[in-house]
């Protein structure tokens, strides 16, 4: 059951709403895209270029939903002639299976080009296309089983500069750290702990905020656990990323 209460969006809660919305487009578990005209968004997207490493890439910049691909593809004609698009993005958000991941932002709007990137030397020619928002829609479980509550997001609390280090953000980036930082944080923990690297068997971020971080780790005698105060609160992504480079490692982006 869908209750639509999306001509019911209170400026009370016109900023939960917001923060809810830019969460799932900063950690979407999936993503379906919608242009007028293109009956075929994937057509191109692998071999467009001729190496077959091209792809469709989805960023978020600031709250706006920003795809690269090969150029010269029906997605990118698309987006050199104004058309109209949708996009679905469901939650990502928490554990598998947890109320956070019922939920999906849609985001309607005309594509443009933004950029073009050539690369000098494979000739790989890629453009960056942005989705200019006129309508963001968010669905979210309700109170009784099966129900989901759908509530439009006004345009100007969703691009507010106040939900730059949103949830999901902040879920990406622990999960960024994680995967792709593992030799830094071991080292950062054997530097700060004056333990032996090779006796740091792992490091696991959770619960970062803009002013902290718990930090978990394991080594050799057993299971250890803090949380790191940054002593002062992050206000952008940029400078959280410097506080986690002052205070972890300075490789960590």
């Amino acid at each position: 059951m869908t209750v639509d209460s999306s001509h019911r969006t209170e400026p009370a809660n016109a900023a939960q709403l917001a923060a809810a919305a830019r969460s799932i487009l900063a950690c979407p578990d999936d993503v379906q895209l919608v242009v007028d005209g293109v009956d075929d968004i994937a057509a191109g997207l692998d071999d467009a270029d001729g190496t077959g490493g091209g792809g469709l890439d989805l960023r978020d910049i600031e709250g706006s939903p920003v795809f690269t691909c090969p150029a010269g593809t029906p997605l990118a004609q698309a987006a050199a002639a104004g058309r109209n698009a949708l996009v679905t993005l469901t939650s990502g958000l928490g554990r598998p299976g947890s109320p956070s991941r019922r939920a999906s932002v849609t985001l309607a709007g005309r594509l443009a080009i933004a950029d073009r990137e050539e690369c000098p030397c494979c000739d790989r020619v890629r453009d960056t296309l942005c989705l200019e928002l006129d309508f963001v829609l968010l669905t979210y479980p309700g109170r009784e089983p099966g129900e989901q509550v759908q509530q439009r997001v006004p345009l100007t609390a969703y691009s507010s500069p106040a939900h730059q280090l949103n949830r999901g953000f902040l879920q990406r980036s622990v999960e960024h750290a994680n995967n792709c930082h593992q030799d830094d944080l071991r080292q950062a923990i054997a530097t700060t702990t004056d333990t032996r690297l090779r006796d740091v068997v792992g490091v696991h971020l959770a619960d970062l905020r803009p002013d902290r971080v718990e930090v978990r780790w394991v080594d050799v005698s057993g299971a250890h656990a803090r949380t790191l105060e940054f002593g002062r609160s992050a206000t952008t992504p940029a400078e959280l990323g410097r506080l986690l480079r002052e205070h972890l490692h300075d490789t960590i982006c």
